[in-house]
């Protein structure tokens, strides 16, 4: 309970009610979980290995993006060089080093250790995205502190480690979940300092912290993705000073020395690329990735108000309360707390949704705000009470009913297999959404939060821990690489022909030679201990190149399964040359 003496602050009203009966051993062991500052943080920790370690070791490398970077991290390592960014002998010049830097760091540590065939285990690129999920949960509990009181705050940070996307995010060797990490480091940073002197506090010395913590976390995020921090960071100023008529506050924050600060971590491994390549990293990051997502890049093109469609299954189960929230978070807009929120939430989404390149994580740093002002108007008990929006939540129930029925269906369609295993969590998980909705009031939310978190964490175990990692049909190359491994020659290369997909690169060896069928041919019949991977529909022509050059080849050995990438079945076959075993 925040002190009432204190100035009044977007959702630090009225101490939380106590649920009813019902559900009250849950909230009872959620109080005990919040009890203290390392209590709460603890709790959160654990909760998000929960959500987060199902099917992490388990689900194959998934094509294309993770495979692109978690490659060329592999090469790095290979070649010794941490300037230069590379597929194959392609430059892969889209973002920064930043992650490739922290997939390096955990691949060195995890060979130090002694894992065997450390550099093709994707979860171990997955383990920066796996600490920047982690991180990004336990600082928005401690951003959302400055909002509300501490279980408020648990609350925020349960519903960005429970939601769907964030979930996502967490398995893939990507970027999105360390950037997520430092915008919400340095909006939390940010917050603080612009509440401070929303209050009237002039302290004779202000504290270092917020500012480091500010100027650090837009370095990482400039390493990672570029600009793209600037953006979330600048347009919330920009509203914020619009607001107030004022930006005052900002010098606060030690921008000359903040600055300073930055550049000193960032310039260094840009003028390094620049030496290297010249300007084009530049052209190929601004102007080749950056700025053609203005159009459709890579056909994912989509007309405004997408990402407000995809908010109620990327944001679940926090969905539901945020749509009850909304009208009462209008309402309190120029209060300090909810202003500099919707400051953080509305410019961004505005240039999400006009952008006609779309895809769900890019609205993924805009969660923490949402997740913060929810709970801000739950704890005042402000929640709408119009029909139409309560009866949102049946939310909880419907989502793990539809999940388990499509993810059970996609199975049988993948692999012939109803993954038994799998129904006892999917039937418990939507009996907790069930029991989320049915009790739902106004004045007992968080206790059906609660339930619904726990929904969460058992749809993620069955979806991400028993089924995907059965799907070997939609993972080929995983069953490729599998069958190079089981050669007896030394030394084994092999050439693809029809199926490029990253994966296959990654899982097989740098030196995998993407050609067609003729040149496949040729490869085979330039040594010992080659093979020929070739996709059904190159194979005439391969036939065709070995009998013009009189090559001999055994019988193939073929692996049928489905690219998901460009949503098609796919039939390997593996051809050895003359007498390799």
């Amino acid at each position: 309970m925040v002190d009432s003496l204190q100035p009044r602050r977007f959702g630090a009203g009225q101490q939380s009610v106590k649920p009813a009966h019902s559900s009250r051993r849950l909230f009872m062991a959620f109080e005990f979980a919040t009890a203290s500052q390392w209590r709460s943080i603890l709790f959160l920790t654990l909760t998000c290995l929960v959500l987060f370690l199902p099917g992490f070791f388990t689900i194959p490398p998934i094509d294309r993006d993770e495979v692109r970077f978690a490659q060329a991290t592999k090469q790095m390592v290979e070649s010794g060089d941490f300037v230069d960014i590379r597929f194959q002998d392609d430059v892969r010049y889209k973002k920064p080093v930043g992650i490739y830097w922290m997939q390096a760091a955990a691949l060195k540590t995890i060979s130090a250790l002694g894992v065997p065939r450390a550099q093709v285990r994707i979860w171990v690129y997955r383990l920066p995205s796996l600490i920047g999920a982690i991180g990004a949960v336990l600082l928005t509990y401690w951003t959302a502190l400055a909002f509300v009181t501490r279980q408020g705050a648990v609350l925020a940070a349960l519903m960005m480690a429970s939601c769907v996307l964030l979930g996502v995010e967490a398995r893939l060797a990507k970027t999105d979940a360390m950037l997520l990490l430092t915008v919400t480091a340095a909006m939390g940073a940010m917050a603080r300092v612009y509440l401070s002197w929303q209050r009237g506090e002039d302290p004779a010395h202000p504290s270092w912290a917020p500012p480091a913590i500010f100027w650090t976390a837009l370095a990482v995020g400039i390493l990672l993705k570029g600009p793209l921090i600037l953006m979330f960071v600048g347009l919330a100023m920009a509203g914020l000073a619009i607001l107030d008529r004022s930006a005052a506050w900002f010098w606060r924050m030690r921008p000359v020395w903040g600055l300073m600060w930055t550049l000193v971590l960032v310039l260094p491994w840009f003028v390094l690329i620049f030496l290297r390549a010249g300007e084009t990293f530049f052209a190929d990051s601004v102007g080749g990735d950056m700025l053609s997502k203005l159009g459709a890049q890579e056909s994912h093109g989509a007309p405004p108000g997408l990402y407000l469609l995809l908010f109620w299954i990327t944001f679940w189960p926090g969905a539901p309360l945020a749509g009850m929230a909304a009208p009462a978070v209008w309402r309190a807009r120029r209060e300090p707390g909810a202003q500099f929120l919707l400051a953080w939430l509305i410019p961004s989404w505005i240039v999400f949704e006009a952008v006609l390149t779309k895809l769900p994580h890019y609205v993924l740093p805009l969660y923490p705000a949402i997740a913060i002002l929810t709970v801000g108007a739950l704890e005042r008990r402000v929640l709408s009470r119009s029909p139409w929006l309560l009866r949102g939540a049946a939310w909880w129930f419907a989502i793990p009913a539809f999940g388990a029925v499509l993810v059970i269906v996609g199975a049988i369609k993948a692999i012939h297999q109803p993954v038994f295993p799998a129904w006892p969590l999917f039937a418990v998980g939507m009996v907790f959404g069930l029991i989320a909705w049915w009790m739902f009031e106004d004045s007992r939310a968080e206790r059906s939060l609660l339930n619904a978190v726990i929904a969460a964490a058992l749809m993620a175990g069955a979806t991400y821990g028993v089924v995907l990692p059965r799907l070997t049909t939609v993972f080929p190359s995983q069953e490729v690489a599998r069958a190079l491994r089981n050669v007896t020659c030394v030394g084994p290369r092999a050439a693809a022909a029809g199926f490029h997909e990253p994966s296959l690169v990654f899982m097989t060896d740098t030196s995998t030679l993407l050609t067609d069928g003729s040149g496949a041919a040729d490869f085979l019949g330039q040594g010992s201990c080659r093979f020929a991977l070739v996709e059904q529909r190159s194979e005439r022509a391969f036939v065709q190149r070995a009998e013009a050059i009189g090559l001999r080849y055994n019988a193939p050995v073929r692996i049928d399964g489905y690219n998901i990438s460009q949503g098609k079945a796919v039939s390997i076959a593996i051809f050895r040359s003359e007498g390799t075993e």
